[in-house]
């Protein structure tokens, strides 16, 4: 049987490294009494990722998140969780920025400690996975933003938000 191209486009997406880290997703658990919460649904595919923040002095200090998404919107979970305690909302604003210039303008990873998110490079010409990828840190800006703007949190110190 003859593999076609673009299944084995597809099978090189899916590497190794990325089912790798979306079989293991940290803080995959919703937090039980969480600050704040925001939800992302990707129309295109139906991903969905839910955020749980508990932000003291701007930055996150618990997060919680349940996936529901592709393998690729998964490893982009994954990075996120490993890296997401002490982030402010612009270290967040800025990778989801990277990220989508990477995936959209052939950019470059996004920068540390969100350098991980490279791994996802190979999707850059799978247009339709670009919002699964980019949920988990749309939806950690929107559970931050709630926060700012019910004034649960208060932007990181030195920062305008």
């Amino acid at each position: 049987m003859k593999v076609m191209s673009g299944d084995t486009d597809l099978i090189k997406l899916y590497s190794q490294r990325i089912l790798a880290l979306a079989a293991e997703i940290p803080r995959a658990e919703r937090l039980p009494n969480p600050q704040v919460s925001a939800k992302k649904r990707s129309p295109l595919c139906g991903s969905t990722v839910t955020v749980d923040l508990v932000l003291r002095d701007g930055r996150i200090v618990e997060f919680g998140q349940d996936v529901k998404a592709c393998a690729l919107g998964q490893a982009a979970a994954s990075v996120l969780g490993h890296c997401v305690i002490g982030c402010t909302r612009e270290n967040i604003a800025r990778a989801r920025d990277q990220l989508r210039a990477m995936l959209k303008e052939g950019g470059p990873a996004p920068d540390a400690p969100f350098d991980g998110l490279e791994v996802l490079m190979p999707a850059r010409d799978y247009k339709n996975r670009h919002a699964s990828i980019l949920l988990a840190l749309e939806a950690t800006l929107a559970a931050f933003d709630e926060a700012l703007e019910s004034g649960l949190a208060e932007p990181a110190p030195g920062h305008a938000g």
